[in-house]
């Protein structure tokens, strides 16, 4: 069996492609920077090695045995020198592939036009092709517009600006012409390149069946957030001035994307569509198919996502761990008990109705108060069984999505809120008579009035579920 490696397996396309290829039951074989780390928060079991493109001598261990290689690495995160960086690292690569009797290599790179100047994005990409190109060792180049999907950059992008501007002041570059491709069409182009018979070199430029721009693109999230937006581009606004209008508006990704400011000015449209039809027949998606998919498949890890977990990954021990995950903005906390994990969750699944909330019932019961003015469900449904629960069940303003005794159980919040809220209480067993639990408030903001409104009651929420968690070790200790 072919030993297949991909390196930036840590990274957004990496990682969804190795998940497809064990699933393929391939012999896959990830390179990665921190394998430890790596193995412990993979969710399938496979060979991991340690590779590093700016260390030779880390290549040629990690490109042992291998037979094909997808190149799945940029230096976009380097605020300094990443054309340099990505061209040694690409040249690595090659002289160890070679040295390895590697059969070929499969590059994901970016789309342009070859008659504009090239950004400097665009032209390290190019010439990262290239190297694989003069090589003796058989490529195939994919040449990929806008990539459409939850963790791309791209994407991560548009969705934070499309949800925090209700009117955006935008510059003309949002008005170009691009041919976004949805993710799950570019893991089939990568995927199918495994097994096309190739003797030489070859690009195929790749994208998705609709021409449209930036703003488009806005325009069609929104629609699917059920968010109004109005975006009107002006032509002031320079390359500079765009890079910090990204600093101010989408902080987290800036500092890459205003790299990719300069690249986005060119437009990039397939111009060799016949060539990849011809040896990939099949049609990928629209663009509002693409943006479903991505709104879906956020959801879809969200319901598998154990905090707990990413608690713990992230060395925090002290105060609330704040994340943002898609769109959802996620806060954890953890207590340690002294008590199992099993009487710690029988505790912990009696919470609301008549025992009400262990800190500050008053309060919830105004909250709930507010929520009957305003149409809600609020505090008087109560609870089915003083302590018994099941999934589906309402228990006052929330319902029970996820009831998995004695280690998880999520609420959904059905009160009236300019976006989506979840409370979720895990527990890890630390031995036989202690545990940890973790409390976590999850918020996925409907646009911009959804982020005012949970930060202006941000000191609230977190005075109500520091009690809530102080009141339940207390409880949870006396039994």
């Amino acid at each position: 069996m072919q030993k297949i490696l991909v390196t930036g397996a840590s990274g957004y396309i990496g990682g969804r492609l190795v998940e497809d290829l064990i699933d393929l039951k391939l012999h896959v074989v990830s390179m990665v920077r921190r394998p430890e780390q790596f193995k412990n928060q993979f969710p399938k079991q496979h060979e991991v090695r340690y590779g590093n493109t700016l260390e030779p001598e880390s290549l040629d261990k990690a490109l042992q045995g291998i037979d094909i290689a997808f190149y799945l690495i940029h230096s976009l995160t380097h605020d300094k020198d990443f054309e340099k960086l990505e061209i040694d690292s690409a040249r690595n690569f090659v002289e160890s592939a070679k040295k390895n009797g590697v059969k070929k290599i499969i590059y994901l790179g970016g789309l342009f036009n070859t008659h504009r100047p090239l950004s400097r994005h665009l032209a390290s990409r190019k010439e990262v092709g290239n190297i694989f190109r003069t090589s003796p060792i058989p490529s195939i180049s994919f040449r990929a517009s806008i990539i459409i999907g939850s963790g791309s950059l791209s994407f991560e992008l548009i969705r934070n600006l499309t949800e925090r501007l209700p009117i955006m002041i935008t510059p003309k570059w949002v008005r170009v012409k691009a041919q976004p491709i949805g993710i799950s069409d570019v893991l089939k182009y990568l995927k199918e390149a495994i097994s096309l018979k190739i003797s030489d070199h070859e690009i195929f430029e790749i994208g998705g069946v609709d021409q449209v721009s930036y703003s488009d693109i806005m325009m069609e999230y929104a629609k699917q957030r059920n968010l109004r937006r109005l975006i009107i581009p002006v032509p002031v606004l320079t390359p500079y001035l765009s890079s910090l209008w990204l600093s101010v508006f989408t902080p987290i990704y800036a500092s890459i994307g205003r790299k990719l400011v300069n690249s986005i000015k060119i437009p990039t449209i397939v111009t060799q569509q016949d060539k990849t039809f011809k040896a990939f027949p099949f049609k990928p998606i629209s663009l509002s198919q693409a943006v479903s998919k991505a709104i879906e498949r956020e959801d879809s890890e969200f319901r598998r996502t154990h905090w707990a977990s990413s608690f713990s990954s992230s060395n925090h021990d002290m105060g609330w761990l704040e994340q943002q995950r898609g769109n959802k903005l996620v806060y954890t906390k953890k207590l340690s008990i002294l008590k199992s994990a099993k009487s710690s969750f029988h505790v912990i699944q009696q919470i609301g109705g008549k025992k009400g909330w262990y800190y500050g019932n008053f309060i919830w019961k105004l909250r709930g108060f507010i929520d009957v003015l305003f149409g809600g469900t609020g505090y008087r449904r109560g609870r089915k069984h003083p302590v018994n629960i099941n999934e589906g069940d309402f228990l006052d303003w929330w319902r029970v999505e996820q009831f998995s005794p004695p280690s998880c159980l999520r609420l959904f919040a059905e009160m009236k809120l300019p976006g989506k809220a979840w409370l979720e209480f895990e527990l890890k067993s630390t031995s036989d008579h202690s545990c940890d639990l973790y409390l976590s408030a999850i918020f996925d903001p409907s646009g911009l009035f959804g982020r005012l409104y949970w930060y202006s009651l941000y000191p609230v929420h977190f005075f109500i579920f520091n009690g809530l968690l102080n009141g339940l070790k207390k409880e949870i200790e006396l039994n």
